[in-house]
């Protein structure tokens, strides 16, 4: 029961720190930076700061089939995901991209069924429907943006599921920094490759570095290290579902930041969320208590 709470406090966190990625990316764009520049930066200072904590914590790095399926979740999964999302806000509404990505817990939840045959509870049925809706409501219908924009958002989702399934299975057997460490690595120089034939787009600012180092360092290296191991503890339905706390984030940082207003869609859809997550960690409990028994 312990592990399964500490897995639900750790997505929770980590849905937070990415939640607050979009205001970083914003901050950074604004100040004459660009997604591919932003991208190879997060990933670039994020492997800096995890590769002497392996070192130095002696933590083994993955082999052979493992290590290779990580450099492809990095170079591959996380890259494709971080593109097509980066890329779409600057093209498409902030509340429209995040309406697309949240289709991701609906289709982690039918591959997780389809392929791996996870239970799926009435619990879990109600609960990610109910976040499903309350995202929508959280993020508002006002979304609009260019034809190509929509299309990146629309990919987003299902490169994110992909990734989340792959990454339930591979983080069963290897450690989680050193995990993180090889898919952020991993990204960093597919990014680094992609500013060796577009150029570097530095920001202009010390604001604009300031979101650079947020994304980095809050929306990379704990984001991603918090929800890996809460992932190997509550499984990808589970994680789907209360990473949508990210989206309540965003929406009040938005409004702190940049004035968006939050209307009663927003404050209905994130009491959504909230029942969700209450429903979750209640079928969580029993199934732990029937275990027991």
């Amino acid at each position: 029961m312990m592990q399964k709470m500490k897995g639900m406090v750790f997505i929770i966190f980590s849905a937070m720190s990415f939640g607050a990625i979009a205001i970083f990316a914003k901050t950074a764009y604004q100040a004459g930076s660009d997604p591919i520049s932003v991208l190879f930066f997060r990933f670039s200072i994020a492997s800096i700061v995890m590769i002497p904590w392996i070192i130095l914590g002696k933590i083994s790095f993955p082999r052979g089939r493992y290590l290779l399926g990580l450099i492809l979740m990095g170079g591959i999964g996380y890259v494709g995901m971080s593109f097509c999302y980066f890329t779409a806000l600057t093209m498409a509404s902030a509340g429209l991209v995040a309406i697309l990505l949240y289709l991701y817990p609906a289709i982690v939840t039918f591959f997780s069924a389809l392929l791996f045959e996870e239970q799926m509870t009435r619990a879990k049925i109600l609960a990610l429907c109910l976040a499903i809706f309350g995202t929508f409501l959280t993020i508002g219908p006002e979304g609009g943006g260019r034809f190509l924009g929509i299309l990146l958002a629309m990919s987003a989702p299902f490169i994110y599921a992909a990734y989340i399934l792959t990454g339930s299975r591979i983080l069963k057997q290897v450690p989680v920094l050193s995990s993180s460490t090889v898919i952020m690595v991993s990204a960093s120089l597919v990014f680094g490759g992609a500013v060796l034939i577009q150029g570097l787009h530095l920001p202009n600012t010390w604001v604009g570095w300031g979101g650079i180092l947020g994304i980095a360092l809050f929306s990379t290296v704990f984001a991603i290290v918090t929800f890996f191991a809460g992932l190997e503890r509550v499984g990808p339905t589970n994680a789907s579902v209360l990473s949508t706390f990210e989206p309540i984030t965003t929406v009040v940082l938005a409004s702190l930041f940049f004035g968006e207003e939050v209307g009663l869609l927003r404050i209905i859809g994130g009491s959504l969320i909230l029942v969700a997550v209450v429903l979750l960690a209640r079928g969580e409990f029993k199934s732990t208590s029937l275990q027991r028994q």
